[in-house]
């Protein structure tokens, strides 16, 4: 909004002086003013919001695992990503241009998530309050908040909106250097060609052309590019459309559940989600600018510029958050905030072409989620097969398995860290190794 107040003032009222009024025009001044504006909304104001959850009895129930200091988080209150949504959307509403099709995509994956986990978060604390209200003994169940089938048509349905807008809206375009001869290449690739672009680089003449393309970057592959139309006959390329929407769908869908399994100790699932918006924030620079892009040898994506805003309040709002949710945690973030992150960071991934490097950058996610899926298909297996079912792990999900080991949960996440700062260097490092 304050983008666009100063931007109307300089079209309109050319003789007006207002101190720092140009400093809008910069992405980089904005993008470090919504840095620290979230960080200022997640550490003084989320203070508040945590004291007014408390008061509204807002507070975690529980299940008896069997694991150290999980009674200790008994009555710790939830639903403290609304902390982080808010210290996302404000930055972003103050200070990007809400013209830009990614910036608007991306506050619409924050909302719809974010509001999926509140209506599961709320639903479970009123179970719980039904509970007391009977006089009867409350044991949290899986069966209490938002049914399974709901969350799995929300996230499809985001997913859906997410690929249908990258493929049909005309704002979102990639730009591809060619040359006369290279021109009839690009048709043949099963890619649109909207114009050519004539832009002056370093004093020379490039001819670029804006396509509408499903190409994704490919990690150690020589041209970094993967078209999703070579998953088809030559005959189906046409339809391409069709498969790259259903695999945003696959994407949006395994990610934001990854990152709501991974949110089970103090601090995890927020501290990985800051350092992979990093990494994303990186991508998004140099996807965006056209020496990078060239120097890079990797697609150049118009409009970006603004994305970054967005991430660097995302970044800012889970450090922020970080400041309450670290070991002990004094707010846990819930469905409304872990849902909310993984939507986030699946949208942004698809957004920069960068989706395929996920397994890279999101390892501590994936392996997660994996752990989960290992456990359950292998207890039912042998469950089958013996009568007996058996496990792979002590408890899954993975961060369990080593808290019955004996590790401290906040060494766990820290380790953690670790291992997403090395996974995110390796993904960074891939845009030059080939």
């Amino acid at each position: 909004m304050l983008y666009h107040l100063f931007d109307w003032i300089t079209q309109h009222w050319t003789k007006a002086t207002f101190p720092g009024s140009g400093l809008f025009k910069f992405i980089s001044f904005r993008v470090m003013m919504a840095l620290i504006l979230s960080l200022i909304i997640t550490t003084v104001y989320g203070k508040k919001l945590i004291v007014f959850l408390q008061k509204k009895q807002m507070g975690e129930t529980v299940r008896d695992l069997g694991l150290a200091g999980e009674q200790q988080k008994r009555g710790t209150p939830s639903m403290g990503g609304i902390i982080i949504i808010l210290g996302i959307l404000i930055p972003t509403l103050l200070l990007a241009n809400l013209d830009k099709v990614y910036i608007r995509l991306m506050m619409l994956c924050t909302v719809w998530l974010g509001a999926i986990g509140f209506i599961d978060d709320y639903l479970k604390i009123k179970s719980k309050r039904d509970a007391k209200a009977k006089g009867v003994d409350y044991k949290k169940s899986d069966s209490d908040g938002l049914a399974a089938k709901f969350k799995l048509f929300g996230q499809v349905g985001l997913g859906l909106i997410v690929g249908i807008t990258l493929v049909f809206s005309p704002s979102v375009t990639m730009k591809r250097e060619v040359t006369q001869v290279s021109i009839n290449e690009v048709l043949q690739q099963g890619e649109k060609l909207l114009k050519i672009d004539t832009l002056m680089i370093d004093g020379k003449v490039h001819l670029f052309a804006n396509i509408k393309s499903q190409s994704t970057t490919i990690p150690f592959k020589k041209n970094h590019e993967f078209n999703y139309a070579d998953l088809l006959p030559k005959s189906l390329k046409d339809y391409a459309y069709l498969i790259y929407i259903l695999i945003v769908i696959f994407i949006v869908t395994a990610v934001s559940n990854a990152a709501n399994i991974t949110d089970g100790l103090d601090g995890l699932a927020t501290g990985i989600s800051a350092l992979i918006g990093i990494a994303l924030g990186i991508f998004a620079y140099v996807s965006g600018n056209i020496k990078f892009a060239e120097y890079l040898n990797i697609m150049y994506i118009p409009n970006l510029g603004e994305l970054s805003i967005f991430i660097a309040a995302f970044v800012g709002a889970c450090i922020g958050f970080l400041w309450y949710n670290s070991y002990p945690a004094q707010v846990f973030m819930g469905d409304t905030g872990s849902l909310a992150l993984g939507g986030i960071i699946a949208a942004l991934a698809i957004i920069v072409r960068k989706e395929l490097l996920i397994p890279i950058f999101c390892l501590a996610f994936f392996v997660e989620l994996c752990s989960v899926m290992i456990q359950v298909s292998y207890f039912k297996y042998t469950k089958k097969k013996y009568g007996e079912g058996r496990r792979v792990f002590l408890m899954s999900p993975l961060h369990h398995h080593y808290q019955k080991k004996g590790y401290h949960e906040s060494k766990i996440a820290v380790r953690f860290w670790i291992l997403t700062i090395l996974c995110v260097a390796v993904a960074i490092i891939t845009l030059k190794l080939r």
